[in-house]
């Protein structure tokens, strides 16, 4: 067997989320169903980076998968892309070796989440920027410096949603800002860390909102982690602002953790 890596975009707005459940349509499942019909018929089992939940999209999601013999990669890439529905597309596919695996090799990734802070709000965002539903503006700079007390190595514990498994919420963050785009009356929210926990973007969005408002302390991050607790945290953000922008790998294996899912 041959293992391959590919880099996929995919608009979220009609799937149930990435991974395959039950009969709902899926991003997996439609990915093993075009690489079944490349593989002659044969099953392909898809792995990606991590799950991402439904209506979230994703511009730099990685997956691996294994077939029986050597493609060349780019007319692979290309027909796979093409034999793809038009929500998804396949930007790039690479030989790999068989020890690669894109989520226990995974080592960071990088989210971006779009906020609709327009009025009136925008008809053709609805799939692709949450709206900012509430009157009164948001304070930018407070949650710019809220953030920062987001960087570095924390448990992350307070900011996983119901539902996960996973024991190990320790998880590093890299870069934690937010841009204003007066323009397209937008906010943009960057996270990169080593991972995160089930829903964690979208409840540290929504808590970003509750501090612009001053309706949580600037610290909150802060206090939310030291003492563990969910009394500082806001709202899980709605899931169409959400995107998995890029998952980066240093070719060292990191600890096993259960099913990370995002978000």
């Amino acid at each position: 067997m041959v293992r391959y890596k590919a880099v996929i975009a995919y608009d979220g707005t009609r799937y149930s989320g990435f991974q395959t459940q039950g009969e709902s349509l899926t991003v997996q499942l439609v990915l093993e169903d075009t690489l079944k019909k490349l593989n002659g018929g044969k099953p392909v089992y898809v792995h990606a980076s991590g799950r991402t939940d439904a209506g979230v999209h994703a511009w730099g999601q990685v997956i691996h998968f294994d077939l029986p013999q050597e493609r060349d990669a780019e007319k692979f890439r290309h027909a796979f892309d093409t034999q793809s529905p038009e929500d998804i597309a396949v930007r790039s596919v690479e030989q790999v070796a068989d020890t690669f695996h894109s989520r226990y090799l995974a080592t960071e990734k990088t989210y971006h989440y779009r906020l609709d802070i327009g009025r009136p709000r925008v008809p053709f965002k609805r799939h692709y920027a949450a709206f900012y539903p509430y009157t009164g503006d948001l304070d930018v700079e407070r949650m710019q410096r809220a953030m920062e007390d987001l960087i570095g190595t924390h448990d992350f514990t307070p900011f996983c949603a119901t539902g996960s498994s996973v024991e190990d919420r320790v998880r590093t963050i890299f870069e934690a800002r937010v841009e204003e785009n007066k323009e397209t009356q937008e906010l943009l929210f960057i996270f990169r860390g080593t991972g995160f926990l089930y829903k964690m973007v979208r409840i540290l969005v929504g808590t970003l909102m509750k501090i612009g408002q001053n309706k949580l302390p600037e610290d909150a991050f802060k206090l939310a982690i030291d003492q563990q607790s969910k009394d500082y945290i806001g709202p899980t953000a709605h899931p169409e602002g959400l995107y998995l922008m890029e998952v980066r790998y240093d070719g060292k294996p990191k600890k096993a953790y259960q099913e990370e899912s995002s978000n």
